[in-house]
């Protein structure tokens, strides 16, 4: 069994649009989101169509879960994430939350032979930081692990289990690069997994499109979002 993984499109429908169109010619038998799909950009309901048409199963992110509980993370939010929260909950319809709602908090899949457990931060705490520098967590329950959140393709082995991170289609980024000159790259980032085999992709999507959707949105704070992506 062969499954997509995508995570942290964070509102940008160009970019999990491209990796998508992408996996549609990979020969994949299941998509798995791994959280944070709307919240933050420009195109939060265009996402979560891309989704239920995709037929993908979705695990619950922080900022999914911000959406619907402005108090569900253990970070209290400022007052710009409570801004652009309120923009978002303005763009989606009530079955947009009804399908947030239903968002999973793991996702286990049989690849035959492997089991692959997916989920946001951690199995338990999609807010657990799991960056490639981070000593091995103890966190274990499957052959593979799939986590997203830190936007950072990583393949690592924790105690029996591999763990993978297929990094951001929407806002890939260097958790070093210092904060005067933060910038996302832009690039669609995803992952293929099977019982044997980890393989990661990535392609360009259309910042030009994606200036001209995040300029029709009128969001909060969105020449600043836009300026942050890396033109390469």
């Amino acid at each position: 069994m062969r499954v997509a993984l995508v995570s942290d499109a964070h509102g940008n429908a160009v970019g999990l649009r491209a990796a998508l169109d992408d996996i549609a010619g990979r020969d994949v038998d299941a998509i798995v989101a791994l959280g944070d799909m709307a919240q933050g950009g420009p195109q939060p309901a265009e996402c979560l169509d891309l989704l239920r048409g995709s037929g993908a199963s979705v695990v619950l992110g922080n900022s999914d879960a911000f959406l619907l509980d402005p108090n569900a993370s253990k970070e209290p939010p400022t007052e710009r994430h409570l801004v652009q929260r309120d923009w978002t909950l303005s763009q989606l319809s009530e079955d947009d939350l009804a399908f947030i709602r239903g968002f999973e908090q793991t996702v286990e899949l049989d690849l035959g032979h492997s089991r692959l457990l997916c989920f946001h931060g951690s199995p338990a705490d999609y807010d657990e930081v799991v960056l490639p520098e981070d000593p091995p967590d103890p966190f274990t329950g499957a052959d593979i692990l799939a986590g997203g959140h830190v936007h950072v393709p990583q393949l690592r082995r924790v105690g029996a289990s591999w763990y993978v991170n297929p990094g951001s289609v929407g806002c890939g980024y260097d958790h070093r690069q210092p904060d005067d000159d933060f910038r996302f790259d832009a690039w669609a980032s995803y992952a293929i997994v099977e019982a044997a085999s980890v393989e990661f992709h990535r392609g360009p999507f259309d910042l030009d499109e994606l200036d001209r959707v995040t300029r029709a949105a009128r969001m909060p704070l969105a020449g600043e979002v836009f300026d942050r992506y890396r033109r390469s």
